[in-house]
């Protein structure tokens, strides 16, 4: 009896010990000022804010999730960190809320980001995953590598996965050890398509609940639609829709007021060409806009047991330019700017230009330097439309010598302007570009022009020609010489002319120096003149 009784005490214990917990994480959000920064003509900080709302909506109910935050409050503080969110089940709403309300502006401290998520996430007793999404490298003189082999060491189950968004290979490299050292994941995102399916992967993906042992089976539930609403769009009217690997459309989805229009917060959120979701039944307006830059309203009715079909049609053509030197270039040049132009919308590209435009008269204007031309494309909706932009630019490569055929002048204070051979009425030429020191390199129209450079007095022109495409050396010699004056008790010096004027005045041609060398005009007697104090 003894014996039962011993037994019946151990089974009844195995059902009082506590259901096991979700396992925790924290996804760390960069909210720093680079944030701002563009990826096709939208904001980094937008598309991470709409890209992040819409992989909530993919946790599972019972995932454990918080958020941390930096550099969103202060400019210069690496301090600027915040447990928005604490780690809890249920928390998707609030994170999204939090994130839409984030105006970044500060530093980069996403190594001490990382170590207080692990500490709320009390990592040295559980098992605990954060999520790092970052667009920069660390700013605040933190290692995150030496921070990873850390809490590695010291955590019971630390995982730490990393997304760079919009951060180049090399840059990825620095932040990747955080992941890589932990037995989490670096994932790269270059765009929102990207950056969702880092997000899938990271933030819906892990970390998984603890298993539990499984429930008696429910009575299968009856059957319900997969979804209600099927939204497509298209370039044209009767055009081929654009699919669900085209991630330039966002769907917002709004409740309609009495009058039919979109009020109060969107319901969902997609960047996809073609879109199926499920909605109450009720009236609602959709809200798709092609590259940020094409916006369609269309309203719909959503009935019991019935799906609906929304249509968008964005009279819209897609756009290559191709910037080029020279008609006879194959590839288009990196360092050309083209902007491009329609209805009330502009925005800028560099180098091979790609976008969704406005059927109608579309204006491109390509640069290189002071060199511009324009050009106007008429766009037909359904269009793909492939132009070159020929901007006919040459590249001078500027040098200068003290005397013909002698070493170039190692200066990064030589001044060198690219001009007009030709003087309007007023006496001045057109200036097309300049720069500062010897090697430098000026982006000049084709034609014939004129090189000055200017060193202190010294000044010196020489006409030349280039053609589009061109790359010429040309170098000025400025006969000119280095004058080294030492006056070591003297405060100031003053370098005059030697020759008088016909007032018996002299030129002054240098003043304030007090040590070093100066460049002057070769063939000039000089008169120098020191105060000294004492």
């Amino acid at each position: 009896m003894r014996v039962l009784a011993v037994a019946m005490f151990a089974i009844s214990c195995l059902f009082m010990a506590p259901a096991q917990a979700a396992e925790q994480s924290i996804i760390v959000l960069d909210a720093s000022g680079s944030m701002w920064g563009q990826i096709g003509g939208k904001a980094k900080m937008k598309i991470a804010r709409d890209t992040l709302s819409a992989v909530l909506q993919s946790v599972p109910a019972d995932s454990a999730l918080g958020l941390m935050v930096y550099g969103h409050r202060d400019k210069g503080s690496c301090d600027d960190i915040e447990l928005a969110i604490p780690p809890a089940v249920g928390t998707a709403d609030k994170i999204r809320a939090f994130v839409k309300g984030i105006n970044p502006k500060g530093k980069t401290p996403l190594s001490q980001a990382v170590r207080k998520a692990a500490e709320a996430l009390k990592y040295t007793e559980e098992k605990a995953t954060v999520i790092l999404v970052t667009d920069g490298l660390e700013t605040c003189e933190a290692d995150p590598c030496a921070l990873a082999n850390e809490l590695e060491k010291n955590g019971v189950d630390f995982t730490a996965h990393v997304v760079g968004f919009g951060l180049t290979k090399e840059e990825g490299k620095q932040v990747a050890c955080l992941a890589e050292n932990t037995g989490g994941k670096y994932l790269q995102a270059s765009d929102a398509k990207q950056l969702a399916e880092a997000l899938k992967q990271t933030v819906v993906a892990a970390p998984k609940p603890v298993e539990k042992p499984a429930p008696a089976p429910a009575p299968a539930p009856a059957a319900v639609p997969q979804f209600n609403v099927i939204a497509t769009s298209t370039l044209s009217e009767g055009g081929p829709p654009l699919g669900k690997d085209n991630n330039d459309v966002q769907w917002l989805f709004y409740k309609a007021d009495a009058s039919g229009q979109a009020e109060g917060d969107y319901l969902d959120n997609q960047y996809v060409g073609t879109y199926s979701t499920t909605l109450e039944p009720g009236s609602y307006v959709a809200q798709a806009t092609l590259n940020n830059s094409i916006k369609k309203l269309a309203p719909f009715e959503v009935k019991p047991g019935a799906i609906t079909k929304v249509a968008v049609n964005f009279d819209a053509a897609h756009l290559t330019v191709l910037p080029k030197r020279t008609p006879q270039d194959k590839k288009a040049d990196d360092n050309a700017r083209v902007d491009v132009a329609f209805g009330d919308y502009a925005t800028t590209f560099y180098g091979t230009t790609k976008a969704y435009v406005a059927a109608g008269d579309v204006k491109l204007t390509g640069s290189l330097g002071a060199v511009t031309v324009e050009k106007t494309v008429a766009a037909k909706a359904g269009e793909k439309i492939e132009t070159d932009l020929v901007i006919g630019a040459g590249m001078v490569v500027n040098r200068a010598t003290y005397v013909a055929g002698g070493p170039p002048m190692e200066s990064s204070e030589i001044f060198f302007e690219v001009v007009s051979p030709t003087m309007d009425i007023n006496g001045a030429r057109k200036s097309f570009n300049s720069t500062y020191g010897t090697g430098t390199t000026l982006e000049a129209p084709a034609g014939d022009l004129i090189l000055t450079a200017r060193l202190g007095s010294t000044r010196a022109e020489i006409p030349f020609s280039i053609k589009a495409g061109e790359r010429k050396d040309v170098t000025i010699n400025t006969q000119a010489g280095v004058l080294a004056v030492a006056a070591p008790d003297s405060d100031r010096i003053v370098v005059f002319d030697a020759k008088k004027d016909i007032q018996g005045n002299q030129k002054e041609i240098s003043y304030g120096v007090r040590a070093g060398a100066q460049g002057y005009p070769a063939g000039r007697r000089l008169r120098g003149e020191a105060d000294v104090q004492g």
